[in-house]
């Protein structure tokens, strides 16, 4: 177990970095509230944040520069690593019947490894709900 309360998502991971983004204050108030408890990233969230961090137009920082931002963010108190151990299928299983399009399949995954590791995943995305259904949405928290 990954003993992470919390994994967040490629967009929150984006937000709390990046003061030009939509939701950085509302990322950055939540993750202040947080401090104390254990949060985490996976290698999917580190790929998609340095992928969405070095995009011309978007991010515009080289991939070492992304990699240092990254590097002193997981340096922050309470960071744990969520490994990915498993295949998607094993992971996402319980949401199979209720992905519905391929931008669920990254949602589905992270929503998977936070049941599997008893935690939550931190997300702006109000779609992955449905995904998540009554039986698991003790496992998600939508950021309002």
């Amino acid at each position: 177990m990954s003993n992470a309360e919390y994994l967040l998502d490629i967009n929150v991971l984006v937000a709390l970095v990046d003061d030009s983004h939509s939701h950085h204050n509302l990322a950055t108030e939540w993750f202040d509230s947080i401090k104390g408890k254990d949060w985490g990233v996976c290698t999917l969230t580190e790929a998609g944040f340095l992928r969405v961090m070095t995009r011309p137009g978007t991010g515009c920082l080289s991939v070492e520069q992304a990699s240092d931002v990254l590097e002193r963010l997981t340096a922050q108190p309470g960071y744990r690593f969520w490994p990915l151990t498993e295949s998607w299928s094993s992971t996402a299983g319980p949401f199979k019947g209720r992905v519905f399009g391929h931008q669920q399949i990254t949602d589905a995954l992270l929503l998977g490894l936070a049941v599997k590791e008893g935690g939550i995943l931190v997300t702006f995305d109000k779609a992955i709900a449905h995904i998540a259904g009554r039986r698991f949405a003790g496992n998600l928290l939508v950021l309002q």
